[in-house]
């Protein structure tokens, strides 16, 4: 699966999911999740997904000297998250290349099912110095793996 940069934002499996509840400082003065912080969710979903479909974390690929920004991001809004809701975070891989990682996230209301938030988060292999970098082989290796199992 070779990283595309446009099209339909999709969950292929596998895809992980975890939960999250809406504490009051993720809101604004309106009661609903302030629209930023739908990325910092998008990032305990893609943390949460390597963590368990990678088996590997950010910190040891910190360890390793890779570090892995977000270069592109994309959200589409559906519908409002509020103060004290579970939410389910559903993350997938969307593509990759030797030197990139592209992720798709859903953001759902558990009580209703109802879709709010969909979006892509795309991330840059580089080394410390912020120049760009091969992924390292293991991981490179093992997404290719988990691509073509889904």
């Amino acid at each position: 699966m070779k990283i595309r940069y446009s099209g339909p934002v999709e969950l292929h499996e596998p895809v992980h999911r975890c939960q999250y509840r809406v504490i009051y400082a993720d809101t604004d003065t309106g009661g609903v999740v302030y629209y930023g912080n739908y990325l910092r969710l998008f990032e305990i979903g893609r943390t949460e997904f390597m963590r368990s479909r990678l088996r590997v974390s950010y910190r040891e690929l910190e360890a390793q000297g890779i570090i892995l920004p977000v270069v592109e991001s994309y959200v589409r809004y559906k519908a409002p998250a509020r103060y004290d809701d579970l939410l389910e975070i559903c993350s997938s891989l969307g593509g990759y290349s030797r030197i990139s990682i592209r992720f798709h996230h859903e953001i759902k209301c558990c009580r209703s099912g109802r879709l709010l938030v969909r979006g892509f988060t795309i991330h840059a292999a580089t080394d410390r110095s912020g120049s760009l970098t091969r992924l390292p082989g293991g991981l490179y290796s093992g997404i290719g793996r988990l691509a073509e199992s889904g």
